[in-house]
């Protein structure tokens, strides 16, 4: 298999903290791949037309994307457990979509910066975009604590790839200061062997 991949991709980051976790390092070649909204990898396109990473290559099925669809993919290839089952399951999928909506909110405010003109932005709705990360982390705060303290699973290997990427690219908005529950939670769990072999190197 070959994974469309960029290190400083919290998307990608999933995907390798699974094959982390699942022992399928070995079974995919990373295959470096530079893309963005403006300027989309025409290799890409090629395997994924809306032209994102993470896209998995099999050898016995079309490309899989987007990154939740390649985890529970390689969950199951695996027979690993990360997504439960019975209520946590539905439990699991939730805290992954919230997770991953962190994840499209601090992405979005990334490329604002990166890619639009200073005197075209709208500060507005680049504080709408920060209001619905914040909120996110606010409620992991306030109502999800226990599933987090629970065994490691989809939902947290997502959660602690949103938190990173808040870090990585937002560390100024401080998303600690208002969740301490959370901000000690991630403390512990950043330390674990596949997100610390997966953390972005310096922002740039």
């Amino acid at each position: 298999m070959k994974l469309s991949h960029s290190p400083a991709s919290p998307y990608v980051r999933k995907v390798m903290v699974v094959l982390h976790e699942t022992g399928q390092l070995d079974d995919v070649e990373l295959v470096p791949t530079a893309t963005t909204p403006i300027a989309p990898s025409a290799e890409l396109i090629g395997k994924n037309p809306l032209g994102k990473i993470p896209a998995l290559e099999r050898d016995d099925g079309p490309t899989l994307f987007d990154s939740r669809v390649i985890c529970a993919f390689l969950d199951a290839r695996a027979n690993a457990g990360l997504y439960g089952s019975g209520a946590r399951h539905w439990e699991i999928r939730t805290l992954e979509a919230l997770g991953d909506g962190i994840l499209d909110a601090a992405l979005s405010l990334t490329y604002e910066a990166r890619f639009r003109p200073e005197d075209k932005r709208v500060p507005d709705w680049m504080e709408g975009q920060w209001g619905k990360a914040a909120r996110a982390c606010a409620a992991l705060d306030r109502m999800w604590m226990s599933h987090l303290a629970g065994p490691f699973d989809a939902g947290q290997i997502a959660v602690a790839c949103a938190l990173g990427y808040l870090d990585f690219r937002h560390a100024a908005r401080d998303w600690r200061k208002d969740n301490p529950a959370l901000a000690e939670w991630y403390a512990r769990i950043e330390s674990r062997p596949s997100l610390a072999a997966t953390r972005p190197a310096d922002p740039r």
